[in-house]
């Protein structure tokens, strides 16, 4: 079918929005189907593409065995810089609901080499979430069908790597294609598993509790209020560490923004959205952190959750000794729901970004194009569905520990795009700031110390990471792993900018996207 270039020619209808000083900051119509989500549907999309249940199972064990029993303080600690950045967000939005969210709005503070790379760093994260998440759904999908059959063999099928491959494929192929489709395409069954995950989680935390009032496992810990306190921790390098991974699990809830131009109230709901999530996440982490530490401790024997044979995957230890069979079989549903749903969802912010990337001639403009049944920037979802499976592929035939690995570095880009972003909030109201208390406060104050905050762990990890012992502990030629896959990632990033230079003269010289000025300069 015939795809519809979102790019739209000078005298267009723009969406408008108010800037700074009370100017128009005119957003241009980007073809996509506007109105489409609720503030209900928008939360929803943020806690799906975060996936509790799949972030858990992921870092539960990877966070205490950095930081021990300080891990839900470690889980505090990680949610305070995510708040501060939310409010530059929701700020941010208010002002100008593009869907390049972070980097339409760093561009228009700092210019458009920085807003590249801030774009850039968006992009990758979610390439390598999206790997880690149809890792994750594959290896439960096997799990599963193993327990449904009772045979030992099927679930054994993860281990074969060629099988592993083949299936993350195709679940990356199925993902890609309900994307293409729209976001509203599955509505009811974004609400189902979402909902689901939480109750299971409850139940877990029931369970766990039970288990460890009754002294069921050895390894087990009495709850102490001490672990809520994050100057406990042993040193600041393993703080550091368990912070980075701390922040992967609060990642994604900027899909909501992402997603503002098919947002009703598309200049307020995103932000809303955005601290619903956040709350629903942060109570969930700490519960399930709490429980699961009470029941079976954060040891290296045993079930400990640091249990370097099982912390990568912690509910697939935890699912029968906790939960018992059936119980067991409704947590492994759980994360399969929870990753298969995330990968749906987190094609929203990769491929919207790179839709207004190229609408502002920052990427070629093939990518601008927009499906004109669908709503959807076509091209953008399917080549986000190739990078992801081909950078899955080739970083699980490198390294055997690809998936604790990349998360990691996942942390690192992280904090990179966030705190631009946070920065750029700061940078861009820098004239309001004397307005008002909260302008003072929500547009400068807290934006400021969260972009702060992030940079600090970004520049301690980007050290600590050199170390092979950093992460799963593989290196390649004496280096970290995990310092080759993140800063690997970022220079590569400027390469193609480097390269785009070249191709799109007119942006890098700011003449699409204006960084003084909120208006946006559209070309005849």
């Amino acid at each position: 079918m015939t795809q519809v270039e979102a790019r739209p020619p000078a005298g267009d209808p723009v969406r408008g929005a108010t800037g700074p000083g009370g100017g128009g900051a005119d957003v241009p119509d980007k073809g996509l189907g506007g109105n489409s989500v609720g503030l209900f549907g928008s939360a929803v999309i943020g806690i799906s593409t975060v996936a509790p249940v799949y972030c858990l199972t992921s870092t539960l064990g990877s966070t205490a065995g950095e930081v021990g029993l300080q891990m839900p303080a470690v889980f505090l600690a990680g949610f305070l810089p995510m708040l501060l950045v939310a409010f530059a967000y929701r700020e941010l939005n208010r002002a100008v609901p593009d869907c390049g969210t972070s980097f339409t709005w760093t561009v228009k503070a700092f210019g458009p080499r920085v807003g590249w790379m801030c774009g850039w760093g968006l992009v990758i994260a979610t390439i390598i979430v999206l790997s880690n998440l149809a890792g994750v759904a594959t290896s439960y999908f096997w799990l599963l069908a193993g327990e449904l059959t009772g045979s030992e063999r099927i679930a054994a099928l993860d281990g074969d790597k060629a099988v592993h491959i083949v299936t993350v494929l195709v679940l990356v192929a199925a993902a890609t294609a309900i994307s293409y489709r729209g976001m509203t395409a599955t509505k009811g069954v974004q609400y189902t598993l979402v909902a689901l995950q939480l109750v299971v989680l409850v139940v877990f935390v029931a369970l766990a509790v039970q288990k460890a009032r009754s002294g069921a496992f050895t390894t087990g810990a009495d709850f102490s209020w001490s672990w809520l306190n994050p100057f406990a921790v042993q040193s600041f390098a393993a703080f550091t560490a368990g912070l980075s991974l701390s922040i992967f699990m609060y990642w994604g809830w900027d899909a909501c923004l992402t997603a503002n131009e098919e947002t009703v109230g598309s200049d307020r709901t995103p932000g809303r959205a955005a601290l619903v999530a956040m709350v629903v996440l942060v109570g969930s982490y700490l519960a399930t952190g709490v429980a699961a530490q009470m029941a079976v401790g954060s040891g290296t024997s045993g079930l400990g959750l640091a249990n370097p044979d099982t912390s990568d995957n912690v509910f697939a230890a935890l699912a029968g000794p906790v939960m018992g069979g059936a119980l067991g079989v409704l947590l492994f549903v759980a994360v399969l729901a929870s990753a298969a749903a995330s990968l749906q969802t987190t094609f929203i912010p990769v491929a919207r970004t790179v839709l207004a990337m190229s609408a502002y001639e920052a990427l070629p403009a093939s990518y601008a194009r927009v499906h004109p049944r669908y709503r959807t920037p076509g091209r953008a979802t399917i080549t986000a569905g190739i990078a992801t499976g081909v950078f899955y592929t080739v970083m699980t035939l490198v390294s055997e520990h690809v998936l604790v690995d990349t998360i990691y570095a996942l942390g690192l880009m992280i904090c990179f795009y966030y705190a631009l972003t946070a920065f750029a909030c700061a940078w861009y109201f820098r004239a309001e700031l004397r307005n008002s208390f909260r302008d003072l406060m929500f547009k400068g104050v807290f934006p400021l110390l969260g972009g702060v905050l992030l940079a600090a762990v970004f520049t301690k990890t980007l050290i600590d990471m050199w170390n092979p012992a950093y992460g799963s502990g593989s290196a390649v030629l004496g280096v970290g792993s995990v310092f080759v896959i993140g800063v690997g990632l970022l220079v590569l990033g400027f390469g193609i900018m480097l390269v785009m230079r070249r191709r799109s003269p007119a942006f890098f010289r700011g003449e699409i996207l204006t960084k003084q000025s909120p208006a946006l300069a559209v070309p005849d």
